[in-house]
C-alpha cells in the first residue's frame, strides 16, 4: 500500500518535470518546434502535444474527433493510433498556440492534484487506447511522473540543452525501467535458467542490479552482484534510459558486454521496457 507522502513525492516529481518542459519550449522559434526527436516521427511540437493530450485526458476532458492521416508511418497499432490523435490535431498549431495551452494545462492540472480527495489505493481510470484500464491512483501518478520526465529528455536531445538527467523524476524512471529487466532477459531475450545478468550503470544516476534466472525460466532482479554472471552489461545511465524507452538502437548505444556475448547482444535487443 502506497501513503500520501508517496503520492505527493510522484507529484512534485511530475511538477518538476512538465514545468522543466514549459521552460524549455517558451522561448522557442517557430521552427525549432518542428525538430525532430527520437520518438519516431514525432517533432518537438508533436511530444509536447502528447503530454497536454494526457493531462487534459487524466482531467476528463473529451478526446477530440479527429480522424488521422493515412500515410503516418510510424501508426502502428491501436495504441501509437491512439495517442497520435492528440497529437495530429495539434501539428497546425502555432508556437504561442502550444505554449500558451500547455501553461494552461499545467494550472488545471496541478490545482486538479492539489485539491483531489483521492486516496493513494483508489482505483481511478488510467487511459492508454487499447490498454485504458483502472489502476490505483498512486501507479497512475508515479507512471505519469515517469512518462514526462522521458518526454522531457526527449525534448532536451532535440534542442540540444542537456540536464535533469538526475531530477526527482530520473529516480522514479530508474524504479520503472529496473522493473522491466526480469521481463527483458528471462522471457524476451530468453538467458537460460539458472544464469545471472549483471547490469551496472552509471552516471547521473548510479546502480547495479543482478536478474537471476530460475529453474522455471522466470527472472527476478535483486541488488546482490554475483561473482561470475553469465553477461556483464554496462552503461551511463542516460543510455541505459535510452535504450530501455527504445529511444535508441542497441547498434547506436554505448554498451560494454562482459561474458556471453550472445545473450548480453539478445539482451540488449530486447531492452526496451515501454509501449
Amino acid at each position: 500500500m502506497a501513503d500520501n507522502q508517496t503520492v505527493q513525492a510522484y507529484i512534485d516529481a511530475w511538477t518538476h518535470s512538465i514545468e522543466s518542459i514549459s521552460e524549455l519550449v517558451a522561448p522557442l522559434a517557430e521552427g525549432q518546434w518542428n525538430r525532430a526527436t527520437e520518438c519516431p516521427g514525432w517533432s518537438v511540437r508533436d511530444v509536447v502535444s502528447h503530454v497536454i493530450g494526457m493531462e487534459l485526458e487524466l482531467l476528463g476532458d473529451p478526446r477530440p474527433i479527429h480522424s488521422l492521416p493515412r500515410d503516418l508511418r510510424h501508426v502502428t497499432s491501436e495504441f501509437t493510433r491512439y495517442c497520435e490523435v492528440q497529437v495530429d490535431t495539434r501539428r497546425c498549431h502555432t508556437a504561442p498556440e502550444m505554449t500558451a495551452e500547455l501553461e494552461y494545462t499545467i494550472i488545471r492540472r496541478a490545482r486538479g492534484l492539489r485539491t483531489a480527495k483521492t486516496k493513494p489505493d483508489d482505483e481511478v481510470r488510467w487511459p492508454m487506447g487499447p490498454y485504458t484500464r483502472q489502476l490505483p491512483y498512486h501507479q497512475v501518478l508515479r507512471q505519469r511522473a515517469f512518462d514526462v520526465w522521458v518526454h522531457e529528455q526527449d525534448l532536451r536531445r532535440a534542442l540540444g540543452l542537456p540536464g535533469h538527467l538526475d531530477s526527482p523524476g530520473a529516480l522514479i524512471a530508474r524504479d520503472v525501467l529496473v522493473e522491466g529487466l526480469a521481463k527483458a532477459v528471462a522471457k524476451q531475450a530468453g538467458a537460460p535458467a539458472g544464469s545471472t545478468v549483471v547490469v551496472d550503470v552509471h552516471g547521473a544516476v548510479e546502480f547495479i542490479r543482478t536478474v537471476r534466472v530460475d529453474s522455471a525460466g522466470r527472472g527476478t532482479v535483486e541488488e546482490r552482484v554475483p561473482v561470475a554472471p553469465a553477461v556483464q552489461l554496462a552503461t551511463d545511465w542516460e543510455t541505459y534510459a535510452r535504450l530501455a524507452c527504445g529511444r535508441i538502437r542497441p547498434e547506436s548505444a554505448e554498451v560494454k558486454i562482459e561474458g556471453d556475448e550472445a545473450l548480453g547482444r539478445r539482451i540488449l535487443e530486447n531492452f526496451s521496457v515501454t509501449p
